[in-house]
């Protein structure tokens, strides 16, 4: 079995509980040595055989990792933040099915997730965004047809815009197409590293600031004006909503029956009669 296993994005102490005991049991760690800091790879034991995949072709890693598992040696593929996002996975994968290997996938914690908890700041403010769009802009890998920054800017939503720090005045004139200049901004390079550096402006600014501070890669872009820390309370918590673990209030401190409760519409399962039971959405 081979586990692809989310390194976080940089604090050893933000790898999940699962994927450090598989670092520690691990024979063979194959790992993304530009981007995964080595006090991560301290989770592994003495005697690992280590492989930096920067200097490897796919192939190759595919190679190490099946030789590995044909030992029968516990094999981590370890990759940056969570695999599924910009971790080229997909391909190993895929090479993995067609030589009948088995593999597990353990997520980890994003950078944009890293770079939300380093401003702090929530990226879903009610009445302000309830959406975030994951995305970069085009580099050596193309962006597919409609899914360019500029179109997907017109929706005015929290952004976390990845591998694009590089060309940051195009960036910006991306999303100055349907963002204001003064629409909040933000950069966030190595988030949770100890070198990590906070940059917080607005769309006018903050590629100026980032060329200041030398900003030029390895760095998170959250655009939106949910930044701000401004927004309309959540209704999850409100005295006269009602939901599966609690009853609405009325006004008058009485207990309000579920047709009396504010309107549900900021739960995931829409309604104050909750068919699941649950109160829904805290981690949103």
């Amino acid at each position: 079995m081979i586990r692809f296993v989310g390194a976080g994005p940089g604090d050893p102490e933000l790898v999940t509980v699962k994927g450090r005991r598989l670092l520690e049991e691990a024979g063979v760690v194959v790992y993304a040595g530009s981007l995964v800091p080595k006090a991560v790879l301290g989770w592994t034991r003495d005697g690992c055989e280590l492989h930096d995949s920067a200097g490897m072709t796919l192939g190759e890693q595919v190679e190490v990792m099946a030789a590995a598992h044909a030992d029968g040696k516990a094999v981590v593929r370890l990759h940056t933040g969570d695999p599924s996002l910009y971790g080229a996975i997909g391909e190993q994968m895929r090479a993995l099915d067609a030589r009948g290997i088995e593999y597990e996938v353990v997520p980890g914690v994003s950078s944009f997730v890293a770079a939300a908890a380093a401003l702090p700041t929530e990226l879903t403010a009610p009445g302000v965004s309830q959406t975030v769009i994951v995305t970069r802009r085009p580099g050596r890998t193309p962006v597919p047809e409609g899914q360019d920054l500029a179109g997907l800017a017109a929706h005015r939503a929290t952004m976390a815009i990845f591998l694009s720090a590089g060309d940051l005045e195009g960036t910006v004139a991306d999303l100055r197409e349907h963002y204001p200049a003064g629409t909040s901004a933000a950069i966030v390079q190595r988030a949770s590293w100890p070198e990590q550096l906070v940059l917080r402006g607005t769309l006018e600014t903050i590629a100026d600031q980032a060329a200041e501070a030398g900003v030029d890669r390895t760095a998170m872009v959250l655009v939106g004006d949910a930044l701000r820390n401004e927004g309309d309370p959540s209704l999850l918590y409100h005295a006269g909503f009602t939901h599966g673990y609690r009853t609405a209030e009325e006004p008058g401190g009485a207990a309000a029956g579920p047709a009396d409760a504010v309107d549900g519409s900021d739960a995931a399962d829409g309604g104050s009669a909750d068919a699941a039971g649950g109160p829904d959405g805290e981690d949103d």
